[in-house]
């Protein structure tokens, strides 16, 4: 359950800037995994997770099935590959607009 869910159309707007303004989806080249990508600099990557690709991501079910779990922290060198890989084709733009 949410602590809090926005109301208010200026909070609605920024909670979309943050997490879905200018997504690129960029499917994994092994699992096929699909999640929204955006870069806003080269070092920054910011990946948005679906439940049906974090239930597709073979990489983290091998981690799941470790002892201890995933670490939460843990990101996938499968996907991070394809993002790349995205970034090098020109799929997936570098670069924040108007801040974002």
């Amino acid at each position: 359950m949410a602590s809090f869910v926005p109301t208010s159309a200026e909070t609605l707007e920024d909670q979309r800037l943050y997490t879905r303004a200018r997504l690129v989806e960029v499917a994994c080249l092994d699992c096929l995994a699909r999640v929204g990508v955006k870069k806003n600099s080269e070092h920054h990557t910011s990946i948005q997770w679906t439940d049906r690709a974090l239930t597709d991501c073979q990489e983290f079910a091998r981690m799941a099935g470790e002892p201890g779990g995933r670490r939460v922290y843990a990101g996938c060198s499968r996907l991070s590959a394809s993002i790349d890989a995205a970034v090098r084709e020109g799929t997936v733009p570098v670069g924040a607009e108007d801040g974002y």
